[in-house]
């Protein structure tokens, strides 16, 4: 199980003086916008305040994949009128949008007995690798995508349209699942192949129902908006993980 670290203040304050040392070498990047680090440094210290810096460099990695992804074929995509805006940058929106339920499952690990810890850092990593299933999709089914069709309807739509799925979109999703999957396990988030694969899996499901919600609700539900609808999915996505953990492994929850 991931090593968790001790809750004094001066570990707190510890995590607090390098994220902000970090985030003010990082801010150059074109990865988020000012305010976007600002609200990322603010994460960042809560993750590493109560996951430790395993925990931290997981979502770290979440964000440089997501990132890269974003900026495949970039120009074709504002070509095209699908790109993000802002070139890209992710603003406090799309970084609590992805992350919300992720810190507060770490806010709870760290306070929890020890047997609640697998069932919270399981929907922890699950909650990351639905986001970056969806990232993953996204980014490549609107670039890459040839025969794009609605997922409640398979009838033919634009690529870019809410609740619209490709092969090789949904190829892509299973893909970037895999990938935050195995950053997880690498850095001890989570343990074994069961619990790797049931992850994985979780990611992708949750990822095609959040095309289920785009294509059904968004468009008629104005509060929808893509960072609810990406909060939703993390926390279908951890919810699912949490139920399914004591039945793949008895014992552990």
């Amino acid at each position: 199980m991931l090593p968790l670290p001790p809750q004094d203040p001066l570990h707190w304050l510890a995590a607090l003086a390098i994220n902000g040392l970090l985030i003010g070498l990082a801010q150059r990047l074109p990865v988020l916008t000012r305010a976007g680090w600002v609200h990322a440094g603010v994460l960042g210290t809560l993750l590493w305040g109560s996951l430790g810096w395993r925990g931290w460099l997981a979502v770290v990695v979440y964000l440089a994949l997501g990132s890269a992804v974003t900026k495949l074929g970039f120009r074709r995509k504002r070509e095209l009128g699908l790109a993000e805006g802002r070139e890209g940058r992710r603003g406090p929106e799309n970084v609590w949008g992805s992350a919300l339920v992720g810190t507060v499952l770490a806010l709870l690990a760290c306070r929890a007995p020890a047997g609640a810890v697998p069932l919270l850092l399981a929907g922890f990593a699950a909650s990351f690798a639905a986001k970056l299933a969806d990232t993953f999709g996204s980014e490549i089914g609107k670039r890459w995508g040839r025969h794009t069709v609605l997922i409640t309807s398979l009838r033919p739509v634009a690529p870019g349209t809410e609740g619209a799925i490709s092969l090789e979109g949904t190829a892509a999703s299973l893909l970037g699942s895999a990938l935050m999957t195995l950053a997880m396990g690498a850095l001890g988030v989570i343990r074994g192949w069961p619990l790797a694969a049931l992850v994985g899996g979780v990611g992708l499901v949750a990822t095609l129902a959040e095309s289920v919600v785009g294509a059904s609700l968004q468009r008629h539900w104005r509060w929808l908006s893509n960072e609810v609808v990406n909060g939703l999915q993390t926390l279908l996505a951890a919810l699912l993980a949490m139920a399914l953990v004591p039945w793949l492994l008895p014992g552990s929850g």
